[in-house]
């Protein structure tokens, strides 16, 4: 029997990278899946797909609900969708800062405030957020990227207390460098760095948690990265 068999999950930017191994994986172990993206996609097995910007809070709410009509009920969100914009602060425009603000950190926030009340229904859930070891590791050029992340965690810690003795289990994921297309540098990285799928691991080995046990931070790093 599928671990995750009768489970709804709503990832967010699961088109791609990380998001959608973490699709993949949710649907193989047999959750239904609602995956958003600001381009939609095709609907595939256990999975629909929602065109939806988590910028907007409108389109967050209409995502969760997109989740509830469709498979009954929610019980999982995973908040991965980002974005970044790597400049210095004298160089980046309003509109960046933004754009990465509003996707990394009120996206989540849209996305948890409209899932709440129905993990409340369901008698509890996981909310994992994805975030990234550039939350403690500041950057020149990364001022945005690494303020949102930062921002997330502690986000993540303050909800985590709120929720917890509802049974909803708020944890965050810290990955290093990934092999995907994202941020800088990122073709370069093959061979040695995470992969998404290696992300989607965490995520399945933290609703695998039992009940009475709460990992809220995971730092995931590469075992052998180049040596400087």
């Amino acid at each position: 029997m599928s671990i995750l068999a009768g489970r709804v999950a709503l990832v967010t930017g699961g088109s791609k990278g990380i998001g959608a191994a973490i699709v993949r994986a949710l649907a193989d172990a047999g959750a239904s899946v609602v995956s958003t993206s600001r381009s939609g996609g095709r609907d595939a097995d256990r999975v629909r797909q929602v065109k939806a910007d988590v910028r907007n809070a409108d389109d967050a709410a209409r995502a969760v609900e997109e989740a509830v009509t469709s498979f009954g009920g929610l019980d999982i969100l995973v908040n991965n969708a980002g974005v970044g914009a790597f400049a210095t602060v004298a160089d980046m425009s309003i509109d960046e800062w933004r754009q990465v603000i509003d996707t990394n950190l009120s996206g989540v926030f849209y996305c948890c405030h409209a899932a709440i009340p129905h993990l409340r229904r369901r008698g509890g859930g996981w909310i994992i957020n994805i975030s990234s070891l550039a939350s403690r590791n500041p950057f020149a050029g990364g001022a945005a990227y690494c303020a949102s992340k930062a921002a997330l965690n502690q986000f993540s810690e303050a909800l985590m207390q709120e929720v917890r003795h509802d049974d909803i289990r708020v944890s965050y994921v810290m990955p290093g460098s990934v092999a995907t297309d994202f941020g800088r540098g990122s073709t370069a990285k093959s061979g040695w760095a995470l992969t998404a799928e290696d992300v989607a691991q965490v995520v399945m080995d933290l609703l695998a948690m039992p009940a009475r046990s709460l990992p809220s931070r995971v730092e995931l790093r590469p075992s052998k990265p180049p040596k400087k």
